[in-house]
């Protein structure tokens, strides 16, 4: 009988396969290390980022003013002549001690367009007493009760609101420096605009296309007849 032998392949081809598993092994061990380094590096990323938007929450302008509404109240005042000429400003003034102080305001026009600008900042006692006197000296200031100030804001926004004008773009973040007030706790009536409607007396700094679309703007919600417009005094 005849036995046939297989082939015996030859010492060459052993250490060929053994190159082969070796080099592949090592690329893989290589490929394995730099896809956990992509994953480290990108878990470093995803960290780094985190901390930014928390810090930019921190700082941001609605965690600032909570923060300062933890404060006692240290002033609030109003524009004194405020329901006789239309515009006039609030300020709400927050701190541990009147040394330094957050310092909310608002430009309210009570006539027509509602929360015309809002501000808030952290100042210095003499700051703050510059910017009062400078305040004052446009029109006389008065102390208000921080109640009465909540609820006439509250309220102006709403009615501006329902005529178009909607309050500054802050004014719900600053706002929330009156903290635990309640304006429930004042049982003043605000009545605005004048003799009945609202009445639009442009700024100083109103442009004529300014000027045209808030007309436009009265118009569409009151009519031709429902509003007046007015100029500064």
């Amino acid at each position: 009988m005849l036995i046939t032998r297989a082939a015996t392949p030859p010492s060459g081809f052993f250490t060929c396969i053994m190159q082969e598993f070796r080099i592949t092994g090592e690329w893989t061990m290589a490929t394995n290390m730099a896809q956990k380094r992509a994953r480290k590096a990108q878990r470093r990323k995803q960290v780094v980022a985190q901390k930014r938007r928390a810090e930019l929450l921190e700082n941001s302008l609605p965690a600032l003013v909570l923060r300062a509404a933890r404060a006692p109240i240290q002033h609030c005042f109003l524009t004194e002549s405020l329901f006789e000429i239309g515009m006039g400003t609030l300020v709400l003034a927050r701190g541990a001690t009147r040394d330094h102080l957050a310092l909310s305001s608002f430009l309210i026009d009570v006539f027509c367009l509602g929360i015309k600008d809002v501000m808030f900042e952290s100042v210095e006692r003499d700051v703050f007493e510059m910017y009062m006197d400078a305040t004052d000296a446009g029109s006389p200031m008065v102390s208000v009760d921080p109640s009465y100030a909540r609820k006439l804001l509250r309220d102006l926004a709403a009615w501006s609101q329902s005529i178009g004008f909607a309050p500054h773009r802050d004014f719900a973040a600053v706002e929330r420096m009156f903290g635990d007030v309640s304006a429930d706790a004042s049982e003043a009536v605000f009545q605005f605009g004048r003799d009945g409607r609202p009445i639009y007396i442009p700024g100083p700094n109103d442009g004529a296309p300014l000027i045209q679309r808030r007309i436009k703007q009265l118009q569409k919600y009151l009519g031709d007849d429902g509003f007046g417009f007015g100029t500064a005094a």
